[in-house]
């Protein structure tokens, strides 16, 4: 499969056309386990997508041309991942252009997390996938074996299909916070 991919992508990371560190990605809640159901990535690609790293909205301004992909897999992940950047102007103005087939449209939506109410921090003001928080109480961290400070600052947060919590990473690590304790910066 590697192999196959390999060529497919002409060795270069199929979102920011890096040429070092490149790995097979396969997409989460894709239809089969096949090579048409992964895509190459850089190391910091696959880093951020995964949530090794903060996603940094500036280095995926390349889902601008990967979007045009003629390969499924890679118009599927851009499309999620124009979602995650969906407060970002760019972002926004290329979901408005792109076009997926319907089955590539359907695979595409499975993998987004729709919130059906609003993420509200403390104050009540709507989080939303990116933003930065301010955490405002003192949160022992379930099997982290630490304690998350009252001002402990989170960029990048990442909401999840519960509406009453935001992953963020704190000491170098993703964990889960209740919104409420919260407050947007």
């Amino acid at each position: 499969m590697h192999a196959s991919i390999m060529s497919r992508a002409d060795g270069k990371c199929e979102l920011c056309q890096n040429i070092e560190s490149l790995q097979v990605y396969p997409i989460p809640e894709s239809p089969d386990l096949s090579a048409n159901c992964a895509v190459l990535l850089c190391d910091k690609c696959l880093q951020q997508i995964s949530g090794g790293a903060d996603l940094d909205a500036n280095h995926f301004t390349c889902l601008n041309q990967s979007m045009w992909s003629t390969t499924p897999a890679v118009q599927a992940l851009s499309y999620r991942l124009l979602h995650l950047f969906s407060s970002e102007s760019w972002a926004q103005d290329a979901i408005d252009m792109l076009y997926l087939e319907e089955d590539t449209l359907a695979w595409a939506q499975r993998g987004i997390v729709h919130n059906v109410e609003a993420t509200l921090d403390a104050n009540g003001a709507v989080l939303r996938a990116g933003d930065s928080v301010t955490i405002i109480k003192d949160l022992d961290v379930k099997g982290a074996n630490f304690t998350a400070k009252r001002g402990t600052p989170v960029r990048n947060i990442g909401l999840s299909d519960n509406p009453l919590h935001i992953e963020g990473k704190v000491n170098g690590q993703r964990i889960v916070i209740i919104a409420a304790y919260t407050k947007k910066n």
